[in-house]
């Protein structure tokens, strides 16, 4: 989509005027409030929004590069005057209502999260977990203000994410909120090849081109086995995780970056969606063939003809999706005596099938494989 000016997309300084308003009015909390509002000692940098509902910016923190993220959604419907402050309190930061009791506030994240990541045993600690988040000034208890943030914060999809997969570190640490204004690490290198084409030039240029330019500034190779042991731990991490099952449905090297260290990072989760999200979606959807069965780019599941409803089966897991991406990645200066069993274990990988039946096994056979393929070139050396 384009948008006519830099104004309408980048709208950090209404994204902190509204947020400040509801702080000083005492009706939301947070570990970064003081930071933003009072201290001012967290600042906004560069624009970096895809949409106006979705303000994202790089920002200097504590001498700190991080990143800031803060939805504008509810504001902008609220009132169409860009520059007025919305009544945000009244749309977003409803819940819970004064009066509800602390066992009635677990009662409704553990609820909402049974919505969003299925009935899974370890939701209890993910409340505590919450719980313990929420309690900004460390009291044991948890104001209405600290309860209305943390539950605006679990409404976004990609902070609920970042809360579910935090365990092994392939996402952005999160590191303060303000109500749903939230603070991220910077991951240093934001694309699979450590730097991309800009994108008025991306539909200028061949692909062939596309791949010179993406050779050319990618890691070295031992380097990259390294960032691809990291992104298939994140895939068998999110196959049947610690909370659920999630799907990565934009596959593109846009999505997934590195650290200096060269540990993988997922760029940007609100390409991976819960199983649960996906179900809803596809329940009762009419098709006619499966790409009707379509959530996000490409998840897809399959289409059953005859009742013209789709299925809960996945084409394709996200390992077969992962393995495709890495093709080019791995291949390319790839040492020889590796190259070919490399070639015919990413063929394998790519031809794996959604259906639950092959799934279990062949899933996790196929994926260790290949991850011992590349940690045996590269442990014990620098690079491990």
């Amino acid at each position: 989509m384009h948008y006519s000016s830099y104004s309408e997309l980048c709208r950090g300084h209404i994204c902190r005027m509204i947020i400040c308003d509801q702080y000083k009015k005492g009706i939301i909390s947070g570990s970064t409030c003081k930071d933003l509002c009072e201290e001012h000692s967290l600042r906004f940098q560069h624009c970096l929004s895809s949409s106006p509902t979705q303000q994202v910016y790089s920002g200097l923190w504590k001498e700190k590069e991080v990143i800031i993220k803060c939805g504008i959604e509810e504001a902008l419907k609220a009132d169409s005057n860009p520059d007025s402050i919305p009544r945000r309190d009244v749309v977003l930061f409803d819940k819970p209502t004064r009066g509800t009791s602390m066992d009635e506030f677990k009662e409704m994240l553990l609820n909402f999260l049974k919505s969003n990541l299925g009935d899974q045993t370890s939701l209890a600690a993910l409340v505590s977990q919450i719980i313990t988040m929420a309690d900004v000034n460390r009291d044991r208890k948890v104001s209405l203000a600290e309860a209305k943030s943390i539950w605006a914060l679990l409404q976004l999809n990609e902070f609920l994410l970042m809360l579910s997969l935090h365990e092994k570190e392939h996402t952005s640490k999160l590191l303060g909120y303000c109500g749903d204004l939230y603070i991220t690490e910077k991951i240093p290198h934001n694309s699979l090849y450590g730097a991309d084409i800009p994108a008025f030039l991306q539909s200028l240029l061949p692909a062939a081109v596309h791949q010179v330019i993406h050779q050319w500034f990618a890691p070295a190779w031992p380097r990259r086995a390294k960032i691809t042991i990291g992104l298939l731990e994140f895939v068998e991490e999110i196959f049947h995780g610690t909370y659920g099952n999630f799907y990565i449905c934009e596959t593109s090297f846009r999505n997934v970056g590195y650290n200096d260290k060269y540990d993988f990072k997922m760029v940007n989760l609100r390409k991976v969606a819960t199983e649960m999200t996906i179900r809803g979606f596809l329940k009762g959807r009419h098709c006619e063939q499966n790409v009707d069965c379509t959530y996000g780019k490409d998840c897809m599941a399959t289409c059953d003809k005859l009742m013209k409803q789709c299925k809960s089966d996945m084409v394709q897991p996200n390992l077969a999706k992962v393995c495709r991406l890495l093709q080019d990645y791995l291949l390319y200066g790839a040492p020889p005596d590796l190259k070919e069993e490399l070639q015919k274990q990413l063929r394998t990988c790519m031809t794996l099938s959604g259906l639950a039946s092959q799934m279990e096994v062949h899933h996790s056979l196929v994926l260790n494989n290949l991850k011992t393929l590349l940690w045996k070139k590269i442990s014990n050396t620098k690079y491990s």
